[in-house]
């Protein structure tokens, strides 16, 4: 069976966001992930995750002002030292928390041209991928469907490893969002087995609403069992919406 981890950034709202790391824990859950960690200090998450017996899954890169709309700045030419100063950042955090691998939301490319954000997109993958290989860190990078997020960059399996074969480095791989991709491509169970090298880490929520597995369209137990038959040794990241209750609505989770 898949190794599940919770997302913190989604799940377990109920409580305060440093609370979460231990309602996950009595969950079941063995390892989680979030959106970001700069907002606390990185000791005191690394605190967190010791006293509950979590591995720490995944972050992402610095990604502009959320906040405010942005969803990455590796598209933005003009933007290239901030971007840098994220990758050593996110060293600096994914080091403290023992995190293995970070993900870059490459962005929404407003007032630039495709070529222009594809040509910095790749540059700057370029830069982070051995700097955080030489840390131990792998690079993924994520498509995301364009009726959650309109005008993302970065929208399919196929786009996201023409990115990687052209960046032409060994530490840059897929973070595979079967909701997004569901949306925007379907044809899940195959395309991750085609391209099982190159994934590195697996979100799910169900289709339509992004709620909890077994709410929607996608045949999950039948994922499941076919994402264990093929050989996959990541993790598989929580990252849905609660339809009311998180601990109430993890019924899905397999025992």
């Amino acid at each position: 069976m898949p190794k599940f981890a919770a997302n913190l950034t989604m799940l377990f709202n109920e409580v305060g966001f440093l609370d979460r790391f231990e309602a996950a824990a009595k969950a079941g859950f063995k390892g989680v992930e979030y959106l970001f960690p700069y907002d606390f200090p990185a000791d005191e998450l690394a605190a967190k995750l010791k006293a509950y017996g979590l591995t720490q899954v995944l972050h992402n890169l610095p990604a502009g002002d959320w906040a405010g709309g942005e969803r990455g700045i590796a598209v933005f030419p003009d933007r290239v030292e901030e971007f840098k100063a994220g990758v050593d950042k996110a060293i600096a955090y994914a080091n403290t928390l023992g995190c293995k691998q970070v993900n870059c939301l490459v962005g929404i490319p407003k007032g630039i041209d495709a070529a222009t954000a594809h040509k910095t997109v790749v540059a700057n993958l370029k830069y982070a991928a051995p700097k955080l290989k030489a840390a131990g860190i792998k690079l993924l990078i994520e498509a995301i469907n364009t009726r959650d997020i309109p005008g993302f960059f970065l929208t399919s399996t196929k786009q996201a490893l023409a990115i990687i074969e052209e960046v032409g480095s060994d530490n840059v791989f897929v973070q595979y969002d079967i909701y997004h991709m569901q949306i925007m491509e379907g044809d899940l169970a195959r395309t991750i087995e085609a391209n099982l090298a190159k994934i590195a880490h697996i979100q799910l929520a169900d289709n339509p609403g992004r709620n909890e597995p077994g709410t929607g369209e996608i045949n999950y137990p039948f994922l499941y069992d076919f994402i264990d038959r093929i050989g996959y040794q990541g993790w598989i990241g929580a990252e849905y919406k609660p339809k009311t209750d998180t601990v109430a609505g993890l019924g899905w989770l397999p025992k």
